[in-house]
């Protein structure tokens, strides 16, 4: 793409409103762009990772990066919304990072918008990923970096709040012996299954692993798929199986229910991991079933390790270096660790597991996990997900029927 046209691009996606589809639970934390250092020897990072300062194990990896490619680091931390529109200036600008770390569902705007190179302009090997994980970075049938790192969601379960009311988890197959469970707990005195469905990303992350697992597709809402799962969850509402507090649950409220000791079922991601460790109460993990049974597929969240244009071309040889070595099975192992992830290949996977097989369900999910923008929707996403969770708090409300919702939603996006 000409440069002039390029910039004309990014200029008219930046000043349209960029929707942050985030289903992670992110950290606050700003920063303010540090200016790309004249000559080769020094390489700008962007990420989105505040929570770790320049004295955290992954500033150190990105330097040892650094000084193995033989340039000095200049690393730039933003809050994860705040960095899909620094880039996009920056971009406009022609002062792009070299490379940037960025959530997975905002590959594909910023690759529609000219910013990114993909992996046959930058020689990155993505041989060894997972091509579930992949294919969130992909669009338009190429690919805009290499994923560092996999969450996804599944269902905590309290031990002894299922005892107490004589479940056996491993009976909990579908949707039928899901709701069974749940039954038969709160016949106990016990609560049920707590969950997020709040009108932003976070509802429509937390509903997609119901909606794929019904047989769903994101480009029909209204299928009679879609509808069941969404009936699944106003029935549990209805009957009492899951509170009334969902509607306004964010990912983060949903997991102190949980945490009360109180709830069977919670549904949440590998980032609540060590709070699980210290809720004081005995946890399982399983994956969220699909209506039939099996393993639904849950949305992928996690970040891509992407390189952006560049005016000069020759840095591209070196960016590349940076990202390898990011990336690399014995750097991935640690960073994933720290970010309480799943690695992105099966050789990191079983290094995890082999330290720490309580990982094994986690892993089982991601592998069994989606893209928010596969199946090349792209920039449609947003769109879509935006219509889903208003579908969602209507049919949850009691305002709409599943069905009425889904048709309204489905109307909106066309």
């Amino acid at each position: 793409m000409h440069r002039s046209s390029r910039r004309r691009l990014v200029a008219a996606i930046a000043l349209s409103t960029v929707t942050a589809v985030v289903g992670t639970a992110c950290s606050s934390g700003s920063g303010a762009a540090d200016t790309k250092g004249a000559g080769g020897g020094s390489y700008t990072v962007w990420d989105p990772y505040p929570q770790f300062d320049k004295t955290s194990a992954w500033a150190k990896l990105l330097d040892d990066c650094g000084t193995k490619a033989g340039v000095k680091i200049k690393r730039t931390a933003f809050d994860t919304g705040d960095l899909t529109n620094k880039t996009l200036l920056a971009a406009q600008q022609d002062n792009a990072p070299d490379v940037l770390i960025v959530d997975n569902p905002v590959v594909s705007t910023l690759a529609e918008a000219g910013v990114l190179t993909t992996t046959a302009d930058n020689k990155l090997d993505t041989s060894k990923v997972d091509p579930n994980l992949l294919a969130a970075g992909q669009s338009g049938g190429k690919t805009y970096g290499t994923p560092i790192g996999a969450n996804t969601l599944a269902l905590y379960y309290n031990k002894a709040v299922l005892k107490g009311a004589g479940v056996d988890v491993a009976a909990v197959k579908d949707w039928t012996s899901l709701t069974a469970a749940l039954e038969r707990v709160k016949s106990a005195g016990k609560k049920g299954i707590t969950f997020s469905a709040i009108g932003t990303e976070e509802g429509s992350f937390q509903f997609l692993p119901w909606f794929w697992g019904s047989g769903a597709k994101l480009t029909e809402l209204d299928s009679i798929q879609g509808e069941s799962a969404l009936a699944l969850w106003t029935d549990w509402v209805k009957k009492g199986y899951a509170p009334n507090s969902v509607i306004n649950n964010t990912q983060t409220t949903s997991w102190q229910e949980f945490a009360s000791g109180d709830y069977a079922f919670a549904e949440n991601g590998t980032w609540q991991l060590a709070n699980a460790d210290k809720a004081g109460f005995d946890y399982g993990v399983l994956p969220i079933p699909a209506s039939a049974g099996g393993n639904a597929s849950a949305p992928a969240g996690g970040e891509f390790v992407t390189l952006p244009v560049q005016g000069d071309s020759g840095r591209y040889a070196t960016s590349q270096k940076l990202v390898t070595c990011l990336t690399s099975t014995e750097n991935l192992n640690a960073t994933d660790t720290a970010l309480s992830y799943v690695a992105p290949t099966a050789d990191v996977q079983n290094k995890q597991v082999a330290a720490k097989p309580a990982l094994k369900p986690w892993i089982d999910a991601v592998r069994a996990a989606k893209g928010r923008t596969s199946d090349d929707l792209g920039t449609k996403y947003p769109k879509i997900s935006e219509q889903m969770w208003k579908a969602v708090q209507s049919a949850l409300s009691g305002t709409e029927s599943p069905k009425d919702a889904l048709a309204k939603a489905q109307s909106a996006v066309k």
